[in-house]
């Protein structure tokens, strides 16, 4: 289970990769980086409630929502320059920090393993979940997916 107390504001990892993953990170980052990006689709969205978000997550979105884990942002792909129009770099979901939410994310690292990075940011109360691995976004959406939907007989 996750346990916070922390009296700063700084955002906090909370999963655990290892040195070799955090490597392999980083050079997936810098291969991103010299990548040519060019569009091949236009980003698909759907709208969950009254908010506009990416096709490719609205199934785990509309799941959590459905088990009162209110989602706060949510992009299946992520740009240097924070547009979700534009070219994915990893996918993530923010949740707002509750009982609720604290206990799906224990939930999530433990079936996501390091494939789930997983920050606390104090100062806005909330959790960031992303991909570990740059430009794994659709496994990303379909494993947090199944985890909700393997969550849900917990509750």
């Amino acid at each position: 289970m996750v346990s916070i107390t922390l009296n700063d504001d700084k955002e906090h990892v909370l999963s655990a990769q290892s040195e070799q993953h955090w490597l392999r990170r980083a050079k997936e980052l810098t291969a991103w980086t010299k990548l040519d990006k060019r569009r091949r689709k236009a980003k698909h969205t759907m709208t969950l409630e009254s908010f506009t978000v990416d096709a490719e997550l609205y199934p785990a979105l509309s799941l959590l929502r459905r088990l009162q884990i209110p989602t706060e942002f949510s992009c299946a792909g992520v740009s240097l320059l924070d547009d979700p129009e534009d070219h994915s770099l990893y996918a993530y979901i923010t949740l707002h920090a509750s009982d609720s939410a604290t206990r799906f994310v224990s939930f999530a690292m433990a079936f996501m393993k390091h494939r789930l990075l997983v920050t606390y940011e104090p100062a806005r109360n909330r959790y960031d979940l992303s991909s570990f691995f740059i430009g794994h976004n659709r496994s990303f959406c379909l494993l947090m997916q199944r985890c909700a939907e393997t969550y849900e007989p917990f509750i």
